[in-house]
């Protein structure tokens, strides 16, 4: 027997930790291993008309990571397709948390729906199913940070408007993109400043908005500090669509092909078009003096 938390936890945000500092706790009371039952794709992906916008916080592989961080012992994944999405509430409780993952105490977020057709008073109705078929159901109240309803949602805006300090805060942690390193035009490097292009791993991993950001990097199994460029270079003109670049302070290697991350800190300014690459060229050395000695004091809202 588990216990258990359902959902998509995209993010894994401060309010989804609420509901996971909830589960681990309880399950360590009752003895017990503690689970996240989850879905992939997103149900948006498969339901709603609107699901090519749609991109996400986490991938699969971060979000397991990011839950087994916060000591979640099982992480669950059921397929989510039509079929799936027509069962009632009763029925997936019956199907997968009983006879599938033998849950006996369910933790259930203050705005989770579970089921078909779940409507306003879907907590009223998942507790008294739960109850009826022999499960404990265990209510978290919302999470809420400065006045504000910590959700995915509101996450997903902020780091598209590239408020990057305030999703962080959100979040609990640095937003981060992980890929591959891959050969682009080069063209920094003619001029002082070399950059790793970045082939991301998910395709539907949500890309902050254009700019120029401070960010910690990853590579190599070190860290190092760095610039990162979001946008379609308007000064370089080359017409390849939203391009993410990023400058590796104090870094000269050879690391084509290789994996890499990037956590993002501040949001420096704007994407600009200069009307010579030398102006491009002068305001990169000013971003990357920014960088080396005053965006630390930014990163103090997560520590390392």
């Amino acid at each position: 027997m588990v216990v258990a938390a359902t959902g998509f936890f995209d993010g894994v945000h401060l309010g989804h930790r609420k509901v996971i500092e909830q589960l681990c706790e309880i399950a360590k009371k009752e003895s017990k291993e503690s689970a996240v039952i989850t879905f992939w794709p997103h149900p948006r992906n498969i339901l709603q008309q609107d699901a090519d916008k749609l991109r996400l916080l986490t991938s699969l592989e971060e979000k397991k990571a990011l839950l087994n961080s916060l000591g979640v012992d099982n992480f669950f994944v059921i397929p989510f397709d039509k079929s799936f999405s027509m069962l009632s509430t009763e029925e997936f409780i019956k199907r997968y948390l009983i006879d599938m993952y033998h849950v006996s105490t369910l933790i259930v977020g203050y705005d989770h729906r579970l089921g078909h057709k779940a409507g306003c008073n879907v907590q009223d109705n998942i507790f008294s199913i739960a109850q009826r078929v022999g499960i404990k159901p265990v209510r978290v109240s919302e999470y809420v940070s400065d006045d504000f309803v910590v959700s995915s949602t509101v996450i997903r805006d902020m780091i598209t408007a590239g408020k990057i300090t305030g999703a962080n805060k959100m979040l609990g942690y640095r937003y981060g993109l992980q890929g591959v390193v891959v050969s682009g035009e080069k063209i920094g490097r003619t001029f002082g400043f070399p950059t790793a292009n970045i082939q991301l791993y998910e395709p539907l991993k949500l890309i902050p908005g254009k700019g120029v950001y401070t960010v910690w990097v990853e590579v190599m199994g070190k860290t190092y500090l760095g610039i990162c460029n979001i946008g379609n270079r308007p000064t370089i003109g080359d017409n390849r669509g939203i391009i993410v670049e990023t400058h590796i302070l104090d870094f000269d290697e050879d690391i084509y092909g290789l994996d890499i991350k990037i956590e993002f800190v501040d949001r420096i300014r704007s994407e600009v078009k200069f009307r010579t690459r030398d102006e491009l060229r002068d305001q990169l050395i000013m971003d990357k003096k920014y960088a080396a000695h005053t965006f630390l004091l930014s990163d103090k809202i997560v520590l390392r």
